[in-house]
């Protein structure tokens, strides 16, 4: 009985966790106000990704395309950037950031999007643009090595150092969600409010979800402002969420700056959000008041019901974004279920390092395997051929197909979601994320056992 990690060993891909860098590149410029990314590569590497997202927050957004062509593919294709920006700077007045973005085809043929920035800067800007603020920031994301989560770590660090600028203190603290969703937002912005403290949200995707308004709404966007990214080097500390998503951001301000800086752990579930709340009081100095101490007894008090009756020793299997899966993993011990498999989906070689990661391995007493470089085959056949049996599976929606055919309860969590209405709009972080989780494993169990005709004692009950 042990936790064992291993890397996938086949050579091919079936039926991904994860897509390329440059996805996460544009999810996190997303977050950004006044900001529109090119995304330098061929018109699919945006229109893709975009429907992705889209499917995911349901909400229309913006982002644009060089739309490299073969000829482009051959023989260079940086006039394509050239006219992207123009036209984008054109058609959009408010623009003020404007990401470039690269992709597999653009970094192999070895388009110099830094020099053509420079390039740019000192002749386009200057002579048809004189007078307007626009920052040009080369995002350099080569879809061939690496995964989305490679491309939004190095997006917000390339974000953060083109702009943090050494100031006055500002009294804030910097707070790097990672890829989260509105909702998380949402209860982060709650927590660190309900503590008295100033945040910098980078990034600020909260507006993601829109209202429709009378006046009509066509487009979405983030709020994270130049301002709030320029001050972060004048902050009182910085705290980020994720290991993977933010961390880089973190680690240029403490060394660049010298800013107190705490990296993780991923605050979901109660064990999680004490240290958050802990973390915070750290950082600022600030008490953590009696609000949040009654939140958390509502929060123990809800996985009190379900625990012990209703989820202890439920086998689960968990996949997604490695902060995300590993969060979910301790939540799950929390609970008393059992994580069995957990897929990483990329090769990321500090997996091995992860704290959370070594705790797992020293502490577990039952079988377990964490693959890295994993898809969705791994779920598949450990479950069709070699004999998993589970109770649960956690995961985005790209693994329905395996809850489906193999008849497994799921509970959706994680990027894209698209084939269950409104999670976007609900925490899995914080003391609500906790409640909101535990109930959503409690009534799939209980709906699966409706619709396999299973008697109470299957959950426990007599």
């Amino acid at each position: 009985m042990s936790c064992e990690m291993m890397e996938k060993s086949r050579a091919g891909v079936i039926n991904p966790i994860f897509t390329c860098q440059p996805a996460g590149a544009q999810f996190a410029s997303i977050g950004i106000e006044d900001c529109i990314g090119i995304v330098h590569g061929g018109q699919g590497c945006v229109m893709f990704v975009r429907l992705l997202i889209s499917q995911h927050l349901k909400e229309s957004f913006e982002i644009a395309s060089s739309s490299v062509h073969e000829d482009g593919a051959v023989f260079g294709a940086l006039d394509r950037v050239e006219t992207a920006v123009d036209v984008l700077l054109m058609r959009y007045p408010h623009v003020k950031v404007v990401p470039i973005i690269t992709t597999c085809s653009t970094e192999v043929i070895g388009d110099d999007i830094d020099g053509l920035i420079t390039k740019l800067n000192n002749g386009l800007l200057k002579e048809k643009y004189a007078g307007r603020e626009v920052h040009l920031i080369p995002v350099h994301t080569p879809s061939f090595v690496g995964s989305m989560i490679h491309g939004y770590d190095n997006a917000v660090r390339d974000f953060v150092k083109y702009f943090a600028t050494r100031g006055e203190p500002n009294g804030k603290l910097n707070l790097l969600t990672g890829w989260v969703n509105p909702g998380d937002v949402t209860a982060l912005k709650h927590l660190v409010a309900e503590m008295g403290i100033d945040a910098t949200v980078l990034f600020e995707i909260e507006a993601f979800d829109s209202p429709l308004m009378p006046e009509g709404n066509h487009t979405s966007h983030g709020s994270t402002s130049i301002a709030d990214l320029q001050g972060t080097a004048n902050a009182i500390g910085t705290l980020a969420l994720n290991r993977y998503e933010g961390a880089k951001a973190a680690k240029y301000l403490q060394e660049q700056f010298a800013l107190p800086t705490i990296i993780g752990p991923t605050p979901i579930g109660i064990r999680n959000t004490d240290i958050f709340l802990k973390h915070l009081q750290t950082l600022t100095g600030k008490p953590i008041p009696p609000s949040l101490v009654r939140e958390r007894g509502v929060a123990l008090d809800a996985l009190t019901d379900l625990v012990h009756m209703f989820l202890a020793d439920k086998r689960v299997a968990i996949y997604g974004n490695p902060d995300l899966v590993l969060g979910l993993a301790e939540f799950c011990i929390d609970l008393e279920m059992k994580p069995k498999l957990l897929l990483l989906g990329d090769d990321n070689p500090f997996y091995e390092e992860d704290p959370r990661v070594q705790a797992l391995r020293a502490n577990v007493d039952w079988d377990m395997e964490i693959v890295t470089n994993a898809d969705l085959w791994e779920l598949e056949n450990r479950v069709a051929n070699e004999g998993l049996e589970l109770d649960l599976i956690l995961g985005h929606s790209k693994g329905r197909f395996t809850a489906i055919d193999q008849n497994i309860p799921m509970v959706r969590v994680g990027f894209p979601t698209y084939d269950r209405a409104g999670l976007y709009r609900h925490p899995v972080v914080g003391y609500a994320g906790a409640i909101w989780l535990a109930e959503q494993m409690a009534n799939t169990l209980f709906t699966d056992m409706e619709y396999k005709k299973n008697k109470e004692w299957i959950l426990n009950v007599w």
